[in-house]
């Protein structure tokens, strides 16, 4: 893990860590892209029941989140984001190790993503272990109008 850095879980809508996320969120969801949420959606999915939110701070500084929802013994990984500045550095792999370890701790056995087909972070789910699923043609519609393949992963993850 980089020097310094913290990670903070909660599970309910703490009012720092949504306003923390949504400070990364600008930064780091292009707007062609229009997959950044609004501040109510990530409050709403927050209110649900088996749902947390990881940030990752040096200092005070949020540098990215981890937004993950389990229902059962299966998880989801909601949403996974690194301020632009800062990528490249370990934070995501950090943040998508801890969420992983948080899953388990909570006895679930399985985790799944859907992402955007041209998005880096493939290489990241890949290198820690998530398998391809299935392509979903045209999924996402970018603000520009233009549809982007999603693809679908999962991690099975035996305690």
């Amino acid at each position: 893990m980089m020097p310094g850095l913290i990670l903070e879980t909660c599970d309910q809508g703490e009012r720092n860590a949504l306003s923390d996320a949504m400070e990364v969120m600008v930064r780091a969801f292009d707007p062609v892209f229009g997959e950044a949420w609004t501040l109510s959606q990530l409050s709403g999915v927050m209110l649900m029941p088996g749902t947390w939110l990881t940030v990752a701070r040096i200092d005070a500084m949020p540098l990215g989140f981890a937004l993950v929802r389990s229902v059962l013994d299966e998880c989801e990984l909601l949403l996974l984001a690194v301020d632009p500045l800062w990528r490249g550095r370990g934070v995501g792999e950090t943040l998508l190790r801890d969420s992983l370890r948080t899953a388990r701790r909570r006895g679930i056995t399985s985790m799944n993503l859907e992402v955007r087909s041209s998005n880096n972070a493939i290489r990241l789910y890949e290198k820690t272990g998530f398998e391809y699923v299935h392509r979903r043609p045209g999924y996402y519609r970018g603000n520009d109008g233009q549809l982007h393949d999603a693809l679908s992963f999962r991690i099975d993850m035996l305690a």
